[in-house]
């Protein structure tokens, strides 16, 4: 699970595994497998450094 912000500054976290794709369109949205999509405050690019920095605590176990 990685932890991201609303726009409202709701702080969320969510399955880095069912995302299926970030888009910055200004906003940072996040789609997920399921068909559901948030925006969020972090950028692309943050959304994937937590996603890495999730994956290499996982497999590091």
């Amino acid at each position: 699970m990685i932890e991201v912000t609303r726009m409202n500054g709701e702080v969320l976290l969510i399955n880095a595994d069912l995302i299926e794709m970030v888009e910055e369109t200004p906003d940072t949205v996040i789609s997920f497998t399921n068909g559901k999509k948030i925006i969020v405050k972090e950028s692309r690019q943050e959304i994937k450094n937590l996603v890495k920095s999730y994956r290499k605590d996982i497999f590091a176990i």
